[in-house]
């Protein structure tokens, strides 16, 4: 079973957060205080690249998902103005009727 495009961006986002967050929960539990200084950076390094890889699979998902609703509008647009054209060709002219309170031209 192949995923679309919009199912891979999410689970890729959501497990770049997941991974985040364990290494924030690891990094502040766990390996707080056993780390040397160049091990420390490193990892808080890592945990902020993966942030950010998060935050742009959550922006990538928004452009996407604006440039969808973009194109459904379009669609919706377009077939209404066509069935609305396809009803004025198929229906009958309606005759014009005088009102009730006025006199029929003679």
């Amino acid at each position: 079973m192949a995923l679309d495009a919009t199912v891979r961006r999410r689970w890729f986002g959501a497990l770049v957060v997941a991974v985040a967050l364990a290494m924030l929960v690891a990094g502040q539990t766990i390996l707080s205080g056993r780390l040397k200084p160049v091990e420390f950076v490193v990892y808080w390094l890592v945990c902020l690249v993966l942030t950010g890889l998060a935050i742009v699979a959550a922006f990538r998902d928004l452009r996407a998902l604006q440039r969808q609703h973009l194109e459904e509008q379009r669609h919706l647009f377009h077939a209404t103005l066509e069935r609305i054209a396809d009803e004025c060709t198929t229906k009958p002219q309606r005759q014009s009727r005088p009102s009730p309170g006025k006199a029929a031209p003679r």
